[in-house]
This record gives C-alpha cells, structure tokens and sequence, in this order.
C-alpha cells in the first residue's frame, strides 16, 4: 500500500489531500458530493489505497464505498487528531493535510468501526426507541383530552378505555384533536410493530442475543443493542472496566489534593443502550437473587436512581462476561458461588 490518502469529510463535499510514496507524487483537491465523479476520483488510485477520516459525521455511503472498492479506511479520533496539528490556523485543506501526515508517519489515532449489519440494527433500535417515545406523547395528550371530558380514571393503553374516550361528547375543536390523535397513534402502532419483527427476526438468528436472554430480565431488544453495540468483547483487555466505561456507565471522577470524590456516570456512550440496561434490570432484580440483594444494600443508602444505574451496571459486567466466555446466565452464577465458596473457606469473607 503505497498511495495515502487524506480526508476532511463534510455532508456535501470533501478536501482530499494525497501522497503517492512511490512515485513522490502529492496533491489536493475538493470534491463536491457527486456519486460518479467520486467514484471515478477514488478508482483512479491503485488498490489497496489507505484513506483516513474523522469520526465526526456519519458517512455510510462513503465507507461502503471506499470498502467496496477494495481501499482500506481508517477512522480517526477528531479530537486526538486536532491536538497534533502544528499551527492553530484551521481550514479544510489544512485538516486533509494533516490526516495525510499522520497516515504517512503511522500516527493515525485509528478508532474500531462497527460492521454494517450492526450499524443497521443499532439505528433501527434508535427509530423504535423515538417511535415509541412519540407513542407515549400521544397517549399522554389522549389522557388530558379524556380529563377535559371528566371520564373516570384508567389507563389509555387499553382499548376499554381508548373506546370510551371515543364515544365521548366534545365540541368540534376536541372531536378534531382525538380523531388525529387516533389516526397518529394507529400509525405509531403499525410502524412500531413493522420494526419489531424485524428486529425479533435478527435476535432469533444470533447465538449472542439467544445466549444473552438466558438471564431473566432481559429480552430481544436488550439483547440485540448489548450485542451489536459491543460486537467483539475480546477486543477489549480488561472487559468489567472497559465495556461499562463503552456504554457510559463510568463515573466521573472530580478529585483534588486530598478530596476524592466520584460524581455522576460520564454517559458517553450509547443512551439507547444505557436506557434499555437500566428497563432490564428493574425486571430482572425479580428472578435474579445476587442482583436484588445489590439493589436493595444500595437502596437503603442511596437514592433509587443511584442504585438503579449501579444494578444496570452490573448487569451489564454479567452480560459481558458472558459473551466474552460464551457461558450461560446460570453457569455464570455457578462460577460466582464457587468463588464466593473459595472466600469464605480462606476466611476472606
């Protein structure tokens, strides 16, 4: 691989800044977004060429691309990229310089890509999770139209109660709002269930996702953000630590001299997935012994949204070890006890 290549990546165009180490040739250009000219610039080079982004937008049209053409592509950190810049100057030829410069000196602070079919399953996750947000709005909305009506008390989510507010007398402005609100909700329904056998069609053809749900509490939909979010937990050194700072579950830590304090989680990571973690947890705390006695130590002592996110957080260290060792929920329990048997015979507990 001989031919390097720099890009300062934008929605509608790119600067490309390029090297030929062989030949000593270099160069730089701006391309506007349009498919066949790109394709035409980026099959002009021999392959395999190494081209270099930022991770600072998404560019899937761009990466397939570039991975079908048989280039290889890198995927830089922004902000370790800015800090080796030499000059505070900042424009977009200077940018795809300096990606060259860092390619060509082997200093490209590379990121992990995700695979396209998790890339997929993770933004169909995200769509359900807004659809059913908007869902809930709708509900809500239904409910203030049914107190304007003074129905008696229940729950909108059930078509006794839907039924009743349909049949109840308004004045034309409240007749035009449930008919639309109806029409919205019934189309929050279908779409969410569209992308719900979709989703149940993936977690049923995934070992990972089967293995997972083999601990209580957690379903398809946790199975597959946790799987597809993390992909191949070997890649990680140090899977406790690592996966939870991943996901955002790392705590924040605000100490100085001799104060040492530990403030809220960072919550870098994926809040689709910290969401779905958090939902799983509160159901799996009634089956699974070891993770409600940790709930209710910390319940006592702390708020019950500290101890709702620590129980999440565990959670998700036993999902992890799972994957990482291929085990199931109740052969990870039996190694735990094991353990905790060792202990207490060494006098350690």
């Amino acid at each position: 691989m001989e031919v390097y290549i720099g890009v300062d990546f934008h929605p509608h165009q790119q600067t490309v800044a390029w090297c030929d180490k062989e030949t000593g040739e270099t160069g730089t250009v701006t391309l506007r977004h349009d498919l066949e000219k790109v394709k035409e610039f980026y099959a002009s080079f021999p392959k395999p060429a190494v081209i270099g982004i930022e991770a600072s937008s998404r560019a899937l049209w761009f990466e397939n691309m570039i991975d079908g053409m048989g280039h290889k592509l890198l995927v830089g950190n922004p902000e370790k990229i800015r800090k080796r810049a030499l000059s505070r100057h900042k424009n977009d030829r200077r940018d795809a310089e300096l990606i060259l410069t860092l390619l060509l000196r082997d200093e490209f602070p590379a990121i992990w890509r995700r695979s396209p079919e998790a890339n997929q399953i993770m933004d169909v996750l995200r769509l359900r999770q807004k659809l059913v947000r908007g869902r809930t709005s709708i509900y809500n909305r239904l409910q203030a139209l049914a107190h304007t009506v003074c129905l008696p008390k229940g729950r909108m989510r059930t078509l006794y109660y839907q039924q009743m507010l349909r049949e109840a007398e308004m004045d034309e402005g409240g007749e035009l709002q449930r008919s639309h609100l109806f029409e919205l909700l019934e189309d929050h329904n279908r779409h969410i269930s569209e992308l719900e056998r979709w989703l149940k069609s993936k977690a049923m053809s995934d070992d990972r996702v089967k293995l997972l749900r083999t601990q209580r509490g957690v379903g398809y939909l946790t199975g597959l953000a946790v799987v597809n979010l993390l992909e191949d937990v070997s890649r990680f050194d140090k899977v406790p630590k690592q996966v939870t700072n991943f996901v955002g579950y790392d705590c924040l830590d605000r100490s100085s001299g001799a104060r040492t304090r530990f403030g809220s989680i960072s919550k870098k990571g994926s809040p689709l997935a910290r969401f779905l973690l958090g939902q799983s947890a509160m159901s799996a705390i009634k089956w699974d012994p070891r993770l409600k006695a940790f709930y209710r130590r910390l319940r006592k002592r702390k708020p019950a949204s500290v101890a709702k996110v620590a129980t999440a957080r565990k959670l998700l260290v036993k999902l992890s070890i799972m994957l990482r060792d291929n085990i199931d929920a109740d052969e990870f329990d039996r190694r735990g006890r094991a353990v905790g048997n060792a202990r207490e015979a060494r006098g350690l507990k």
